[in-house]
């Protein structure tokens, strides 16, 4: 005890000397270390196809979601990777047959249900080799995954690798790279778990009509939470708009092989900013969110007070977040599942 007592008295002397020096120091919490927390999605529709006389038209939204946690020495702590596949159909008068209402499932929640397990070659389902692609990330920097070995086709060619994953992971990689880029502290410690969370639906879709083009829009919303027990210890959300334009005689009108970026990514360019009562863009409203719902259980983050409308009826979080809470709080949710 008097060890502790002596080592606690140094590190104080030592931080107010630093201090007086002007020199930012960052402590871990008893027993943890900090990591940063990034998350990244990555979305093409370039699948997508006009409708014919012979076949349905296709708006289909590929998106991958990586969540990561990364040491300031690069090191990967913990990964997850997810995929969302949404598919909605058109015919040759502009009219959508998808049902809307459904909400759209990733390819982690299908699981078994997504189909890959019957023509794999080595008989392991989708979120069964995400799993493992995962899983062999952690321990590595960005220049050591980066320089995981992949045929033309972007499948790993490494032993190693090749027992436990057989599909295409160039998208993957990727979008790791991206998700230590974006990752910063936020209050996770080595050791907390991970979880990568996702909410997805094509409500907003609509037909075309004589005066205007159709849109087949899948909307996910995507969380990565680190938790300490039941504890929010840090959260990023991000969200995508993946659309895809179609006129009346069911043919696509979007520029498939263009970028669809996120609301993170595109910022003050999402166009928020300028009508919110309060000022604040998208981005800036989802982070006050995450920011509200650390140091809070999900029990405590999931009974957050909210309006019939569905936005933050307690005052503090209203004061920065005006836009609807009910997908953050279903990410939250399914975190502590």
């Amino acid at each position: 005890m008097k060890r502790m007592l002596a080592l606690l008295l140094t590190l104080t002397l030592a931080l107010g000397l630093l201090a007086g020096c002007g020199t930012t120091v960052v402590v871990a919490v008893p027993g943890g270390v900090p990591v940063k927390t990034g998350l990244a999605l990555l979305t093409s529709v370039s699948s997508s196809k006009d409708a014919t006389a012979d076949a349905d038209g296709l708006a289909q939204a590929d998106i991958t979601v990586v969540a990561v946690t990364v040491g300031d020495d690069g090191i990967i702590y913990d990964c997850v990777i997810d995929s969302i596949q949404s598919k909605l159909n058109f015919d040759t008068s502009g009219a959508l047959l998808s049902d809307l209402t459904l909400t759209i499932p990733s390819k982690n929640e299908l699981g078994a249900d997504y189909g890959m397990g019957k023509i794999s070659s080595i008989g392991r389902e989708w979120n069964e080799q995400a799993q493992s692609l995962a899983d062999y990330v952690v321990g590595k920097t960005i220049p050591e995954v980066k320089g995981i070995s992949i045929s033309e086709e972007g499948k790993p060619t490494g032993a190693d690798l090749t027992a436990s994953v057989t599909m295409s992971i160039g998208g993957y990689i990727s979008a790791i790279e991206q998700a230590a880029a974006n990752a910063s502290h936020l209050g996770a410690s080595k050791g907390d778990r991970l979880v990568l969370t996702t909410t997805t639906n094509a409500a907003k879709s609509t037909d075309a009509t004589s005066d205007a083009d159709g849109l087949a829009q899948a909307y996910a919303t995507v969380g990565a939470l680190t938790l300490s027990g039941d504890t929010i210890t840090s959260m990023v959300i991000d969200a995508v708009q993946a659309n895809v334009n179609f006129n009346a005689a069911g043919t696509i009108t979007t520029d498939l092989a263009a970028a669809q970026p996120s609301k993170n990514e595109l910022g003050a360019d999402y166009g928020m900013g300028k009508v919110s009562s309060i000022g604040k863009e998208w981005d800036e409203q989802a982070a006050a969110f995450a920011s509200y719902v650390t140091g809070k259980t999900v029990a405590e983050a999931t009974g957050i007070a909210v309006t019939e409308e569905g936005n933050a009826g307690d005052a503090d979080l209203a004061a920065s977040v005006t836009i609807g809470v009910g997908d953050f709080l279903t990410l939250v949710e399914k975190a502590g599942a």
